[in-house]
């Protein structure tokens, strides 16, 4: 990246003019910390003197006063569609009902403030944005309180915004009214932004701009995408990861109603007809001849009795303090406990679908991503193309936890290569099947814990080996990720632990190991699979000492108050302690996440072996919340993904071959088997953190500690499935 810029008037009317007959206000980055972690971003939500960032980025006033804010990320159901706008609204003192938002296209102009690439991940929006879209709605506000100073011949100062007005005494000129004067202004080189104490649109609950569209159906995702000649493509793949096509027989293929064309690409075979129907029955026509490569033999037992004995011996040194070795053989009492977790699929609604048009010099691309630079880039160099010869139009995402951020750009590679072969604009389009069986895994994981513990119950040594993939070894992000051979994000949780930093000895080590199986990050990435280790470890802990595991976390977390203003504000709102209908039974856990820090208690019941969760509740210091609205449905959200994962989802391989489906047999949480939840949110004015996948880590233990309080049995493997019947 290029070190900021200053805005000069000529840049700045240059940009303006783009726009007929209103304001355009330019605002970018300061400058990339190129995969800065969110724990270690820099401080934001500070009163005072801002300086302006190099112009990319437009924000526009259109005559007809309303707002359109460019949005830099993508929504796929988190809603930044509204949150990012109300940074803005607060500091431009906006008419909410004016507020427009539309996508931003793939573009260095938006590239994350942290991340150095344009992204939508690791729950980081809104605390990555939070200056910059401040900035630009003061800037705005700046000119237009300007263009009104003018044209009323009374000092900037004597005037005030409220509302999409500029007023002096009883006089009020809409935004709209002043934006063509403003755009000719010269821009400011710092804006002062408002006091927190000041605000009134930052804080309060606010409903989606985005759900009034989604509701009467004219929201655009990338399956309603279409135009004149654009055909629909289905890709027969490998059964096997890895495999390629020794051959294929495409005649009865080509006898299908509707099917223009059968083309091979990298990926296998591709089927391209008028519709989706005529795809997919020429699909089930095709007759290929797999060669299987090296992956033929993968079985999920296999696997897992492999993962077992690495786990027998540490791996490469993740975090260690003293001797653990020593104090382990000298303690008095041991928990030893092996968990073990599957590889899980993504399973957004919406399944995986890109469309291309390929033309001489050039190429357009229609999609829901959350990495527009890495698709972007992948794309131009098919084609050998410029990246700036290859426009990526972001629509909206029908969900996507980490799928469609895959630093590979697999499904938008494959749809490009499509097209290319095909000759023609070509919607590639994934069946549920093909998403479920299609690869990009959250890990498997087996973890093997062994605790010392002192004449009072407490942990006096700790060490715990981990075996799974890396989701990071062979991505641009493994120089930044992997040090010494250690996945960050396979011991996150774990090595950062604040249990571990109570204890005195400790030694977390990992093994890294490689199956075939492509894999990806997954909502909450690492998290999704240590919380649950650790919280029922801790959950183990106590009983054993026979404490109360609420008192016994407050314990070991007496030195961290964002853990424990989660947890006890959990705590009480559950009722811990208070008598519960019969057969029903608590479990808690708590873990930070993201920069956030969530406590979860279940209320589970278990009837013949049957598992029911009645009620969930949540608590989290997320810092400020900027739409409190949003992130209860953020956490909501979180918990039914996390349960549904707990309960019952799980990825399996015999003969090489995924032996899950669709919904029927990769299952995943009903609302008839959802609890009831409650969300609870810490009035904080710490650092900002994430909100849309630190809910889910907590989940799974908090129901599982709640089954053992109810069995007095430790479920150490997930799913919990049948495992009490």
């Amino acid at each position: 990246m290029t070190a900021p810029l200053n805005i000069s008037r000529r840049t700045f009317i240059k940009a303006s003019a783009l726009v007929v007959g209103g304001l355009v206000i330019a605002f970018s980055i300061p400058q990339a910390k190129r995969f800065l972690l969110p724990g270690a971003a820099k401080e934001t939500g500070n009163a005072g003197e801002a300086k302006l960032p190099a112009p990319n980025a437009f924000l526009r006033i259109g005559t007809d006063n309303t707002i359109t804010v460019m949005l830099a990320h993508s929504e796929m159901g988190q809603s930044i569609w509204t949150t990012l706008p109300m940074l803005i609204a607060e500091e431009l003192d906006a008419d909410w009902s004016k507020i427009r938002v539309e996508h931003a296209s793939a573009s260095p102009a938006y590239l994350h403030t942290a991340y150095g690439i344009q992204i939508t991940g690791g729950s980081s929006t809104t605390w990555s944005e939070f200056d910059r879209y401040r900035q630009a709605g003061a800037l705005t506000r700046q000119l237009l309180i300007g263009a009104a100073a003018e044209q009323l011949g009374v000092p900037a100062a004597n005037l005030k915004t409220e509302n999409g007005f500029v007023i002096s005494g009883d006089t009020k000129i809409s935004y709209g009214d002043l934006a063509e004067a403003a755009a000719k202004l010269e821009t400011p080189k710092a804006v002062t932004l408002k006091d927190p104490k000041d605000w009134k649109v930052i804080g309060k609950a606010t409903k989606r701009l985005d759900g009034p569209e989604k509701i009467n159906g004219t929201a655009v995702f990338g399956q309603d995408v279409h135009f004149d000649g654009l055909m629909t493509a289905m890709v027969a793949r490998s059964p096997v990861f890895g495999g390629s096509v020794k051959s294929f027989d495409a005649s009865a293929t080509k006898q299908v109603k509707g099917v223009q064309q059968v083309v091979q690409v990298p990926t296998g075979i591709a089927v391209v007809a008028d519709n989706y129907w005529a795809a997919k029955q020429g699909r089930e026509a095709l007759k290929v001849e797999w060669d299987l490569g090296p992956n033929a033999g993968l079985d999920s037992k296999a696997m897992l009795e492999d993962f077992r004995s690495k786990a027998a011996n540490p791996g490469l040194v993740a975090a260690q303090l003293g001797d653990s070795k020593a104090t382990l053989s000298k303690s008095d009492k041991l928990i030893e406990a092996e968990y073990a977790l599957p590889y899980l699929a993504h399973s957004p609604m919406e399944p995986l679908n890109c469309s291309v048009r390929i033309e001489k010099d050039a190429c357009e691309i229609w999609t829901g991503t959350q990495m527009q630079t890495t698709d972007l880039q992948a794309a131009a160099k098919i084609l050998g193309l410029k990246p700036e010869q290859v426009k990526i139009h972001t629509l909206f995402l029908g969900g996507g936890f980490g799928r469609r951020a895959n630093p590979a750009a697999d499904f938008v590679s494959e749809a490009v290569q499509v097209a290319k072969a095909a000759g023609v604009p070509v919607k590639t389009v994934w069946s549920r099947e093909d998403d479920v069986q299609g690869g990009y895994y959250r890990p498997m994981y087996l973890h093997k814990a062994k605790i010392g513990v002192d004449t009072n119950g407490f942990p006096a040594a700790w060490e715990q080996v981990t075996v799974g993939q890396s989701i990071m070894l062979g991505t641009p992000f493994e120089a930044f990720m992997i040090k010494d051979g250690v996945d960050a994000t396979s011991v996150e949780g774990i090595a950062d632990s604040p249990y571990l930093k109570q204890i005195p000895h400790y030694h977390v080590s990992l093994h890294t190991v490689k199956t075939g199986i492509p894999v990806l990050w997954w909502r909450s990435v690492g998290h999704s699979h240590s919380a649950f280790v650790m919280e029922s470890l801790i959950d183990e802990l106590a009983h054993s000492a026979k404490k109360d595991p609420l008192d016994y976390r407050r314990a070991l977390l007496k030195d961290h108050p964002r853990h424990l203003s989660a947890l006890n504000l959990a705590a009480e709102k559950a009722e811990w302690g208070k008598t519960l209908p019969k057969g029903v039974s608590r479990g808690i856990a708590v873990h930070e996440s993201f920069g956030s820090f969530v406590a979860q208690v279940a209320e589970v019941s278990v009837d013949q072996g049957a598992v029911k969760v009645h009620r969930m509740v949540c608590a989290i210091d997320c810092g400020l919340a900027v739409n409190p609205d949003s992130l209860k449905a953020q956490m909501e959200s979180s918990i039914s993904f996390g349960l549904g994962a707990a309960m019952q989802s799980e990825i399996t391989f015999k003969e090489g071959k995924v032996q899950q489906s669709n919904f029927h047999d990769y299952l995943v949480m009903r609302m008839s088997d959802m609890p009831k939840v409650e969300v609870h949110i810490v009035q904080s004015t710490e650092k900002m953190g994430g909100v849309g996948e630190p809910g889910l880590p907590p989940v799974a233990p908090a129901v599982t500690n709640a089954i053992f309080a109810a069995t007095g049995k430790r479920i150490r493997q997930l799913p919990i499935g049948n495992q009490l019947a």
